[in-house]
């Protein structure tokens, strides 16, 4: 974009003319592009120091030359210094194309918080600042978890309102759409625990508890965590990530215009799939781990497929897959949880679904492994 008054191509000038008592005349000369190397409101604002009786900027275009955005940038600093002095300012001798811009530019006021600062806040305010984002993030993720429980409430008294559609679509994408992932994700695995467990019990000559090893780690841990996992990074940023487009094209202000609870009719879909999905992505993975491992037992450990069955039936009893199956219950709610509370907070830019779903995979990813933990300790607690 660019408006010539001459062919010559000159370097950028400017002065400023005394016009009365009052008036300040800013006379624009040379090409003004960014190549330049423009002069800077700052360099007028000392000048302007020097004549504190004046009230009125004026411009004078007349020598002006080749210009682009950078003469822009230049007219938005003198129109921020006129209001910082207070100085009327009059663009009527503007080049008509820059005078155009220039309200353009204006037309809509800045965003508070867009333009960076010049000073760097102190490590304290900064430690500060975090502290209160932190709690802030902890209270609504508690109010969340409470609306959640409170929709179930509904759920199970018949009132809560969702479409059927909608749930039978997203257990199809909880579930069905991703046994290839689980799958491959969960068989590598059972291949990887077997070799591990092979290099130490070769040693011993009892290479037939690879079975076991394999069989009781899958069960009760790899199978529900490892499907979490996925899971987490899988289906928790979509649902982040379908909820903050919602978000920013309104589409969540609008169900709240029509009297529909975004709880129900967003949120609660997507915690039932992931609930009832689960269990059986568990279950799943860990046949696909014990089938994994199975192949290296045969292969490598000269196992027949016989032995190898008979002793995972031995070493592995229905508690380790109830055990499992009941991590996986949670932490699909977990799961659940992570994603649709990012998607609810996310912001109204595009940059704030990125954002959402990145932190949905990260919370997710947290909240399971901390549960596992939990797990952990109460099944040691137990006996179990």
């Amino acid at each position: 974009m660019a408006a010539t008054a001459s062919s010559d191509h000159s370097a950028p000038a400017l002065s400023l003319v005394p016009q009365g008592a009052e008036t300040i005349l800013l006379r624009l000369a040379g090409d003004w592009q960014l190549r330049s190397g423009l002069p800077t409101a700052a360099q007028v604002d000392q000048q302007l120091g020097a004549k504190p009786t004046a009230r009125r900027l004026a411009f004078d275009a007349g020598q002006l030359g080749h210009w682009d955005s950078g003469l822009l940038a230049f007219l938005v600093g003198i129109q921020d210094l006129c209001k910082t002095r207070g100085l009327a300012l009059d663009a009527g001798n503007l080049p008509e194309g820059a005078s155009r811009l220039l309200k353009l530019a204006t037309a809509v006021p800045e965003r508070q918080g867009a333009r960076r600062g010049g000073k760097r806040e102190g490590f304290l305010t900064l430690v500060g600042k975090e502290s209160l984002a932190f709690w802030r993030s902890g209270g609504q993720m508690l109010e969340f978890l409470g609306l959640s429980i409170q929709t179930f409430g509904r759920l199970l008294i018949g009132q809560a309102r969702y479409r059927r559609s909608d749930l039978v679509d997203i257990i199809y994408e909880c579930g069905a759409a991703a046994l290839p992932i689980v799958a491959l994700i969960s068989f590598l695995v059972g291949l990887i625990l077997a070799f591990v467990g092979a290099v130490q019990l070769q040693q011993f000559g009892a290479q037939i508890y690879v079975a076991d090893l394999v069989g009781i780690a899958m069960a009760r841990e790899m199978g529900a965590l490892m499907t979490a996992i996925i899971m987490a990074g899988r289906t928790g940023a979509a649902f982040a990530a379908q909820l903050g487009t919602m978000q920013v094209n309104e589409e969540i202000d609008a169900l709240s215009t029509f009297g529909l609870s975004s709880m129900e009719f967003l949120v609660l879909p997507r915690m039932i799939a992931l609930i009832l999905m689960m269990p059986l992505l568990c279950v799943f993975a860990d046949l696909l781990g014990i089938l994994g491992g199975a192949l290296v037992g045969v292969a490598m450990l000269d196992l027949s497929v016989t032995s190898y069955v008979n002793e995972t039936l031995h070493g592995v009893g229905l508690v380790d897959f109830i055990i499992g199956i009941a991590k996986s219950s949670v932490f699909g709610v977990l799961v659940a949880v992570a994603g649709c509370l990012r998607g609810i907070q996310c912001g109204r830019s595009a940059s704030a679904v990125g954002l959402a779903a990145t932190s949905a995979v990260v919370t997710g990813i947290v909240f399971i492994i901390v549960t596992d933990g939990i797990f952990a300790v109460l099944t040691n607690a137990l006996g179990i």
